[in-house]
């Protein structure tokens, strides 16, 4: 994950679209007709160029309160948005895809703060609504990684002990100088990660996935 730098953000402007009938939506405008390319389809749900570019504005500029800003190229960002469909809708199957109002109001808030403040160009061409949609879509992945993953893993005690000696005996200290709180808690967040990439790997397996060319604009 590479952190906002001096650099070039990768915003292919929408004048880049790929003008093929057979992979494109059509768009009426002043009188002229527009293809836009389609960059990948998600169990039948087609994703737009248009959709990563905007993905790939939004994760530069870091609108989902506690991400951090990170420029990523367009097929890194079409990655993240197809990890976020995929959780969707498998929220959508269980019936799951709500969150706290209330929560969702300050993840919006942070997210129109965050776009406000971003300093790429492309910030400005998203509508509210867009950035608003993304915020609650952040949200609900969120959600149901803490309640359909996260809430099912848990760190042994005997882990946590064999991790302290292991770490007393590498560094030459006394096990009772090892804090056994910043060890469980670092087994715990490496637990998560695994059941998490096992969750989309899982998910993965069972979805249709097909992904377009595409390339950097």
């Amino acid at each position: 994950m590479k952190r906002i730098r001096s650099g070039i953000l990768v915003w292919g402007i929408l004048s880049a679209f790929l003008f093929s009938p057979a992979n494109a939506q059509e768009k009426e405008t002043g009188g002229y007709r527009l293809y836009e390319a389609t960059a990948a389809t998600v169990n039948g749900e087609v994703l737009f160029l248009s959709d990563v570019v905007r993905e790939s504005c939004l994760r530069a500029c870091g609108a989902f309160p506690g991400d951090e800003m990170v420029v990523l190229s367009l097929p890194e960002a079409r990655d993240r948005l197809i990890a976020d469909i995929l959780v969707r809708q498998e929220e959508e199957k269980l019936s799951l895809g709500t969150v706290d109002n209330t929560a969702l109001q300050k993840a919006v808030a942070g997210a129109s703060a965050a776009m406000e403040s971003c300093p790429f160009p492309c910030a400005k061409e998203i509508p509210g609504e867009q950035v608003r949609n993304y915020a609650a879509r952040r949200l609900l992945v969120r959600e149901f990684l803490r309640k359909r993953v996260s809430a099912f893993v848990d760190v042994k005690e005997e882990d946590v002990e064999r991790e302290v000696q292991r770490r007393a005996s590498r560094s030459g200290v006394r096990p009772e100088g090892v804090s056994r709180e910043a060890v469980r808690k670092e087994l715990l967040e490496e637990s998560l990660a695994r059941e998490i990439r096992n969750w989309f790997d899982r998910a993965t397996s069972k979805s249709r996935v097909l992904l377009s060319p595409l390339e950097e604009r």
